[in-house]
């Protein structure tokens, strides 16, 4: 009992103040118990060091507790502190969750209106572009009737004079006969805007081959030579040595080098021209370089766009739409090229255009394959007489009609087209010459000529077969129930061959267009045949109408495109008339078939040997390229 009683003031201590204070007072208690008098105290040292043993061991364990507790309270402590910061921190959380709930749903509302908005633009978008499709067909037939009106005429008077039953002097023939060229070249211009329509929307196919840049280099200046040289200015070219071959378009990548070199003719007075080549880093750079006037750095970009020239003025002195750049930089982007131009004021200027480069060398085709690489040669020993002729690629087209065969020789330069009537004969033809491709043009080719057993199984090993479905005139007059379709500018022998189609003789002629002049061309023509046609002439579809019930003539030329009732609604009208739906009628229109989406849905692709892998690869290639992905 007395032992606790000297641990507890240090206990007291420890636990009151802090381990100093426990100490403090265990001194004390160690003192007390000592006093002054330890060696007088020799019996009683054994209860003395128990009671400073009790002492100080209290004061060890209270310590020893003392640290536990305060670590634990500390331990305690910190987290408290944490779960208050967390505490604190998840208010906030909420707080901006509340907010961003309330951000949510204002961008939501912002977010349906600006969908709102969206579907509005695209259908004011959508409408643009029918617009624009509109208008393109509106100007295409604008200028069209003029155009047949100027050919027309022109080709009257040079081709059947005595029509007017005046002798017209052999100078007037020959101005005529100019007249009639320009205006054919100026069609041609007209067929060249409406392909530029065909590029910006996307439709405009690159016909590619391995081409030599030098020979298109020459076709080039040759071509523009004449007018250079009218000029007294010089040309010259430049050309590096092992130029390679180029993957490219030779049509289109020969008309930008004809814009090119045009241009810097007519705006060139004195010094001359330079045209180079040279290859770099997988490309080949070509540029044409001019002393002209030069351009402005402000200009050198604004130039490329469409109907831009430097100053308006130019456009009276030196010509041109300012088409032809804007064209050539489509054009060089469509092969992954660039064109750009460097000029200075007073200096000239020089416009550049790159073209990639592929890797793999062109397939060795002709003669050359049959070579082996381990016979030795013997040369020539004098040079040969023979003249050189480079055989031209051959295609031969079954079809009904000449609307394939017209598009691709427009668009395959310098190869043989060769039209068929009959899939037999096509085939009897391969056997005799060969031919690069046969290609069949039919509504129901691409299912007939899918199966093995197919009329195509006789096809001649290696020679592809490419079977499709593009209708032209003959589909579009029998989509229109007519007997014929003509396009403007309608020829006087396309219009002899419409007639004699015919199963009936015709005496009487009704003409129905609501411009003047074209049913003036058409009675004209009529006149010169000198078959005794009777013309009935009507401007407006109402008349012609009135015409049909009370005449009934033998056959009808007719316009589509008219102000009020227009040849649709004739033909309509007609239709629903027993007594009149038998009257043949020959549709003369501007409206040309050919632009519109009229390849079919299905094309199929055939050679007699197989189709290895790599064919399949290639093929699998092409096609994932042109069709777009389907968006989910």
């Amino acid at each position: 009992g007395l032992l606790c009683l000297l641990a507890l003031p240090v206990a007291l201590g420890v636990l009151l103040r802090d381990l100093k204070a426990g100490a403090l007072v265990a001194l004390a208690a160690s003192a007390a118990v000592v006093g002054p008098g330890w060696t007088g105290l020799a019996d009683q040292r054994g209860t003395v060091l128990s009671a400073l043993a009790c002492i100080w061991s209290s004061l060890a364990l209270f310590a020893a507790h003392l640290w536990a507790v305060r670590r634990a309270a500390s331990v305690l402590w910190a987290s408290y502190l944490a779960m208050y910061d967390r505490l604190q921190q998840a208010r906030n959380e909420r707080l901006e969750l509340k907010q961003a709930q309330q951000d949510l749903v204002h961008a939501n509302a912002e977010l349906a209106r600006l969908s709102e908005r969206l579907q509005q633009m695209c259908q004011i978008a959508e409408e643009a572009r029918l617009a624009k499709e509109q208008f393109v067909a509106n100007v295409s037939h604008e200028l069209r009737t003029p155009l047949n009106m100027i050919i027309g005429f022109s080709e009257m008077i040079s081709q059947a004079p005595e029509t007017y039953r005046v002798a017209l002097p052999p100078s007037l023939l020959a101005d005529v006969d100019a007249i009639r060229r320009n205006a054919r070249h100026l069609a041609s211009l007209v067929d060249d805007v409406l392909d530029m329509s065909q590029v910006e929307a996307g439709r405009m196919s690159l016909n590619k081959e391995w081409v030599s840049l030098e020979e298109v280099i020459d076709e080039a200046v040759a071509a523009v030579r004449p007018l250079v040289e009218s000029k007294g200015l010089t040309i010259e070219v430049n050309l590096a040595a092992g130029l390679p071959e180029v993957f490219c378009d030779r049509t289109r990548i020969r008309q930008v080098l004809l814009n090119l070199i045009s241009n810097a003719a007519r705006f060139t007075s004195q010094g001359g021209i330079t045209i180079a080549a040279a290859a770099e880093d997988g490309r080949v750079a070509l540029s044409v370089s001019d002393t002209g006037p030069g351009i402005a750095p402000s200009d050198c970009e604004r130039i490329f766009e469409p109907f831009q020239q430097v100053d308006g003025t130019i456009r009276h002195g030196f010509g041109g739409t300012g088409l032809g750049l804007s064209i050539s930089r489509r054009f060089v982007e469509m092969h992954d090229g660039r064109m750009w131009v460097e000029s200075t004021l007073g200096k000239g200027s020089t416009f550049r255009f790159t073209l990639p480069v592929r890797e793999a060398a062109p397939p060795v085709s002709g003669p050359l394959r049959w070579l082996s690489l381990y016979h030795q040669e013997h040369g020539r020993t004098h040079r040969s007489k023979a003249p050189v002729e480079q055989p031209r690629p051959r295609l031969i087209v079954v079809e009904e009609g000449y609307r394939l065969q017209r598009l691709l020789s427009r668009y395959l330069e310098g190869c043989d087209i060769v039209v068929m009537p009959s899939l037999q004969k096509a085939l009897d033809d391969l056997r005799q010459t060969p031919a690069q491709a046969l290609i069949v043009n039919a509504p129901s080719a691409p299912q007939e000529t899918a199966s093995p057993d197919g009329p195509l199984a006789s096809l001649p090993f290696g020679t592809p077969a490419i079977a499709c479905w593009m209708p032209g005139e003959e589909e579009a007059a029998r989509r229109l129930g007519v007997v014929r379709y003509l396009v403007k500018p309608v020829t006087r022998e396309a219009l002899v061959n419409a007639l004699d189609s015919l199963p009936h003789p015709v005496r009487t002629v009704l003409v129905v267009d609501d411009e003047p002049d074209m049913v003036q061309l058409l009675g004209r023509m009529l006149a010169s045949l000198e078959r005794g046609y009777h013309v009935l002439r009507a401007s407006s579809g109402a008349w012609a109408l009135d015409l049909l019930r009370e005449r009934r003539p033998d056959v009808v030329l007719l316009d589509l495109m008219m102000e009020g009732t227009d040849g649709w609604t004739i033909l309509e009208r007609k239709r629903a008339d027993p007594e009149l739906s038998q009257i043949p009628v020959i549709a003369v229109t501007a409206v040309d078939p050919g632009h519109g989406s009229l390849v079919g849905h299905a094309l199929t692709f055939v050679r007699s040997g197989g189709l290895t892998f790599p064919d399949l690869l290639a093929a699998i290639r092409f096609w994932s390229a042109l069709t777009p992905a389907q968006e989910e």
